[in-house]
């Protein structure tokens, strides 16, 4: 979706472009309307500006670009309205965002990804900050499957550990904006290795996503939304997609029973 491309390279782009950027975010049905000279005017930016956005999103022209915005705003979407309930607007943009998940999810990528999980030897997942829950989160879900899955959220250890992994090991990355300079050093380290590296990220084009061998784009949120209200329900679903279809892979029938049997052991009935 071309918002949604848009939304995430917002962070990587100089204040020129993001001014154009936003204008094409909030007024996306004004914008199909317009032609390039008239988007410069009204967005108080030059056609130069909007080109390397479109460039950077990874359009060559401004009417492919159009044509893609026009479908995108004839697909039926679920509108975020104002409301004063506070479920309702949660609920909203989290169905937007999943949608958004979506329509770009690229399954080939989803397959070759659990394929590389599926047959790796350790299996390691690096994130800091708020996205360190998801990553601990998903090495557990990986480990009760039966992989020598470990979650980090030191850098430092990150990066001791990176510098010791061999060909069929496998990181998986996770930053929401792609940013992160100590997630980004970590995988480098760990693909340096020999490691193969996966990302999981909003950020389109962003530093990790040009670094890692494979990368996953979750849905960026609008670019004046702080980051202490960014939601990480993209990357959660994204760790979803991939365990469910490593555990397809898998026959799960006898490990399932034991886990089972093992956990009885915590329960007072």
């Amino acid at each position: 979706m071309v918002t949604s491309k848009i939304k995430g390279i917002y962070n990587s782009l100089t204040d020129k472009e993001k001014q154009a950027a936003q204008y094409i975010i909030e007024r996306p049905a004004d914008v199909i309307h317009y032609s390039i000279t008239e988007l410069s005017n009204w967005a108080g930016t030059s056609e130069t500006t909007i080109y390397r956005v479109l460039k950077k999103v990874g359009y060559s022209g401004y009417q492919k670009f159009k044509l893609e915005l026009a479908r995108e705003l004839s697909t039926p979407t679920l509108e975020l309205k104002e409301s004063k309930d506070l479920v309702d607007m949660i609920y909203n943009k989290t169905v937007n965002s999943l949608t958004d998940i979506l329509r770009q999810t690229d399954r080939d990528k989803i397959n070759r990804a659990s394929e590389m999980i599926l047959n790796s030897k350790k299996l390691l997942f690096y994130a800091v900050g708020r996205s360190f829950p998801v990553a601990l989160d998903a090495s557990l879900k990986f480990a009760a499957l039966g992989f020598a899955s470990t979650a980090y959220p030191d850098p430092h250890m990150q990066v001791i550990v990176a510098s010791n992994l061999e060909k069929d090991d496998v990181v998986v990355a996770i930053s929401h904006s792609g940013v992160i300079r100590d997630t980004y050093k970590s995988a480098q380290v760990a693909k340096d290795a020999g490691a193969f590296t996966i990302g999981i990220t909003a950020g389109i084009n962003s530093p990790m996503s040009k670094i890692v061998n494979l990368v996953l784009y979750t849905s960026a949120e609008m670019p004046q939304e702080s980051e202490f209200t960014v939601s990480r329900i993209g990357e959660i679903f994204m760790v979803e997609l991939l365990y469910n279809s490593v555990a397809s892979k898998m026959s799960l029938k006898n490990k399932e029973s034991r886990i089972s049997q093992a956990m009885r052991t915590k329960r007072f009935s």
